[in-house]
């Protein structure tokens, strides 16, 4: 394969699903992604590590503005999931810890508390999933949760992606303390199950 320039990689505005719009963090995004954070916490602080604090607007206006700069750079690429109809703030979810080299691409996501248990994180993740192979040519996706949000992989279980084992005291929860993650991938779209 030849070698890609990250850079120069086109990628659409944005990703349509039937009820989502997904597309990066953008400058002025900081008071809704807070009001987010603020209404999940209690959730957000049991599984992820960089809900250890209850930000402030400041710090996630910072937060969106520096994502925004690393979509640009195709270092990483964080997608806020928005209502279709509404603009509603949905989640987060995104393509992280890339090596374009492979490429090799993880996925994230979180769901608004009040939004949760309708599908829309599974929407994104299907909808992400598909476009990480047909368009960025992926060699491999992974998922990766702690081994006791039972919520979060029974997503990558339910479409397919392969249960490839469990890194054990392998990262920190938020309380700080040693965790285990268990790691799913999949490696052709054609895995996907959309059942």
């Amino acid at each position: 394969m030849d070698s890609v320039e990250p850079l120069l990689i086109e990628l659409p505005h944005e990703l349509l699903t039937p009820r989502l719009r997904l597309g990066p963090p953008l400058p002025g995004d900081g008071m809704m992604l807070n009001r987010a954070i603020a209404e999940s916490f209690a959730e957000l602080h049991e599984w992820m590590p960089w809900a250890a604090v209850m930000p402030t607007v400041i710090e996630s206006e910072r937060y969106v503005r520096d994502s925004a700069a690393r979509y640009l750079r195709r270092e990483d690429l964080p997608l806020f999931m928005r209502n279709r109809q509404t603009g509603e703030f949905v989640g987060a979810s995104g393509l992280h810890r890339i090596d374009w080299s492979v490429p090799r691409f993880e996925i994230g996501y979180w769901c608004r508390t009040a939004l949760v248990g309708q599908g829309y994180v599974t929407e994104a993740v299907i909808a992400i999933t598909r476009f990480v192979f047909e368009e960025l040519h992926a060699a491999r996706v992974e998922i990766r949760t702690d081994v006791d949000n039972s919520r979060s992989w029974k997503i990558p279980e339910r479409l397919g992606f392969t249960f490839e084992g469990i890194l054990r005291r392998d990262a920190r929860t938020p309380q700080g303390e040693l965790r285990d993650t268990r790691v799913y991938a999949m490696t052709d779209s054609a895995e996907l199950r959309v059942n």
